[in-house]
């Protein structure tokens, strides 16, 4: 799944790479939604064009998106029954998790997560717990600073368990998804506009509210799901930043050190 902004770029780059020499005819692409941005007023932004700005509406989107672009049809067709969704900014994430499939397998269940222990309370990661007997994922923005840091008798976070983006889902889980709407997050972001008087106008700080779905609030909608905990130095390599923690650097260390041991 692409967004509109990098869907050109990326199609560009697998055909000159030749898809890495995957078959050409296996690989799917389809843009996700977008939702409008609005300004700290509640005013919509406009684009360099002069039309209401938007911007890709989260990762959640993929259900729908999947629906209205024909690839849930086409997984049909091709007799695919369990589909992995995973993140781009993790490295080591495995594309074909062969464990939590046989773990959701063996417990019944329509869908599965791979996770990690937080690293510590600050960590930026969503985390899992349950909310109406249901398992959740409580966004790191969402998540109080002094629940954060809870921990239980043996030294560890009481909601450490990290979502990594390493998720499985029958396509089945994915054809109920795709008809139900998931709620709203809010993200604060940058976002450059066209004035009133026709000004455009390059901001450096966040303006605007960015409206995103969560990929993992379809969870709710499930009576269980398989919950498999990995090692952070074999499943979590994430690029989040330029520089520094969580960035290109970092995430390429860890992936060279994984290899190293394998």
């Amino acid at each position: 799944m692409t967004s509109r902004e990098n869907n050109k770029d990326t199609v560009e780059f697998l055909e000159e790479k030749n898809y890495f020499g995957y078959p050409k005819e296996y690989v799917y692409i389809f843009e996700q939604g977008e939702l409008p941005l609005i300004t700290e007023q509640g005013k919509l932004l406009l684009s360099k064009e002069g039309l209401i700005k938007e911007a890709s509406n989260g990762n959640g989107g993929i259900f729908n998106s999947m629906l209205k672009k024909g690839v849930i049809d086409d997984m049909e067709q091709r007799g695919i029954e369990w589909v992995f969704i995973g993140s781009v900014d993790n490295i080591l994430l495995k594309l074909v998790d062969s464990l939590l499939l046989g773990l959701t397998v063996s417990e019944g269940n329509e869908i599965g997560t791979r996770t990690v222990l937080k690293r510590d309370p600050k960590e930026k990661v969503g985390v899992l717990c349950k909310k109406n007997n249901k398992i959740r994922v409580i966004e790191y923005t969402e998540l109080p600073k002094e629940i954060a840091s809870i921990r239980d008798d043996d030294g560890e976070l009481v909601f450490g368990e990290s979502h990594i983006m390493c998720n499985l889902f029958s396509l089945n889980a994915i054809k109920k998804a795709s008809t139900k709407e998931l709620e709203y997050h809010i993200a604060f972001k940058r976002a450059d506009y066209l004035d009133e008087n026709g000004n455009f106008i390059e901001v450096e700080k966040p303006n605007a509210y960015k409206f995103e779905k969560f990929i993992f609030d379809s969870f709710k909608l499930f009576n269980n799901i398989s919950i498999l905990r990995g090692k952070r130095e074999e499943d979590f390599a994430p690029v989040k930043n330029m520089n520094g923690e969580d960035s290109p650097e970092t995430a390429k260390k860890l992936y060279e050190n994984y290899w190293k041991k394998a």
